[in-house]
């Protein structure tokens, strides 16, 4: 359910769950953190992380959230891989980001979307608490207020309010999400590693 393609210096992570809307099952996201920190011992200097079909991710699997899921470790260790990789990270989201799915993508360096997507993390309506890392995340990114829209006031926005925002960096039409990642990787994949590491650690 995460398909790992290595090419070249980048590493692409994708979820690939289609046909449950790439909900999260714990076993994807123990998958998600081992892929990323493989990717970074392996001297990735990239990291693209997108999903299969129209939905980037529906945030937890629902089965999964009766068993527990919602409490599980791993969703804080599969954003902290991913905000740990020492190289440029990049969430293509091909789609709509609900949910727990938010922390993966606030871990990411930038984000890029398609016009239709949409952003909600229904916690406040579902009585669940977020991810201890994605407020914090979120609220670098958007600021408190509308951080609280979004966590505590429920609110659904669409791609055009996400970029001014700036919860996410670019808008682009879904044939060309792949082509802007890798164009936007273009300079991080030319430099040295350590470089790009250290560009990262400064910002």
């Amino acid at each position: 359910m995460i398909r790992v393609e290595n090419l070249g210096d980048c590493c692409r992570i994708t979820l690939a769950r289609p046909e449950k809307a790439n909900a999260l099952t714990q076993e994807m996201l123990e998958s998600l953190a081992l892929a990323a920190t493989k990717a970074a011992t392996n001297g990735a200097k990239v990291l693209i992380l997108t999903g299969e079909g129209k939905v980037f991710s529906a945030g937890a699997d629902l089965d999964g959230m009766k068993a527990g899921l919602g409490l599980s470790p791993a969703w804080e260790a599969a954003s902290g891989a991913i905000a740990a990789f020492p190289g440029l990270t990049i969430a293509a989201l091909n789609g709509t980001l609900a949910g727990g799915a938010m922390g993966v993508a606030l871990a990411s360096d930038l984000r890029i979307a398609v016009p239709s997507a949409q952003f909600f993390y229904p916690v406040m309506r579902l009585g669940y608490r977020p991810q201890p890392s994605d407020p914090g995340r979120l609220a670098a990114l958007v600021g408190p207020s509308r951080a609280k829209m979004i966590l505590l006031a429920g609110q659904r926005i669409d791609a055009e309010t996400a970029l001014a925002w700036g919860l996410i960096d670019r808008i682009c039409p879904p044939d060309a999400l792949n082509d802007t990642a890798m164009s936007l990787a273009e300079q991080a994949l030319a430099a040295d590693p350590g470089h790009v590491a250290a560009l990262k650690r400064m910002t």
